[in-house]
């Protein structure tokens, strides 16, 4: 995998990490459904945890 692509794909994931939080708290902030907020948490953690898993991975394949 080029340098290129992998920086791409981890602007891709922190994007979509990004974009989960925003509308977890602007579902929350709107007064919206506290069960789509806890959702939207939930899959922001998820998703957290695979940008972090890809970062560690990239990182150590450049080592």
């Amino acid at each position: 995998m080029s340098y290129a692509a992998a920086n791409y794909l981890v602007a891709v994931a922190v994007a979509v990490v990004f974009v989960v939080l925003l509308m977890g708290l602007g579902n929350m902030l709107r007064g919206g459904s506290p069960n789509l907020s806890q959702k939207l948490m939930r899959w922001r953690v998820g998703l957290q945890f695979g940008a972090i898993v890809l970062i560690m991975g990239v990182i150590w394949l450049r080592g």
